[in-house]
């Protein structure tokens, strides 16, 4: 193994001046073939664990929107009512933020009361990801008493 070591180094003269990694006595095709490989894993993995963590969030976060009672504010379709602002196109906004939106749901506003006692930090951001969503997921019907 002597004379085999790996450093990330910026060389003039090796691959434009970008970052290698690199390996005495090794090919260049190797660095290639490791680094697509690295970059296959960290791509593949983010995906499977966020794709599906992501979609029960969003289906738990509509759960929560509409068991909590936002909609009598925000409208059923958050579609705004005179109570409150429309809540439909806000992943599009830019200023609203993932922070702002948590601190608005724990401290309230204007007209909107606090909901830092009756909300856990996980139940804010699944509100947060049924927000966000694309495609919003319609909750199944409450359950009937």
């Amino acid at each position: 193994m002597r004379g085999h070591h790996f450093s990330l180094c910026a060389s003039t003269d090796r691959w434009n001046a970008n970052f290698a990694l690199t390996c005495e006595n090794t090919p260049v095709r190797f660095h290639k073939t490791f680094f697509a490989f690295l970059c296959f894993l960290l791509l593949g993995s983010t995906a499977l664990v966020y794709g599906s963590d992501t979609k029960s969030a969003e289906m738990a976060g509509a759960v929560l929107y509409r068991d909590k009672g936002c909609g009598f504010c925000h409208g059923a379709s958050l579609e705004g009512t005179k109570k409150a602002p429309v809540l439909a196109e806000i992943r599009k906004q830019k200023a609203m933020t993932n922070e702002k939106i948590s601190t608005q749901i724990l401290d309230g506003g204007t007209k909107m009361p606090p909901f830092r006692e009756s909300l856990s930090d996980e139940e804010i951001q699944q509100l947060i990801a049924f927000l966000r969503a694309k495609n919003r997921p319609t909750p199944p019907p409450a359950a009937q008493q």
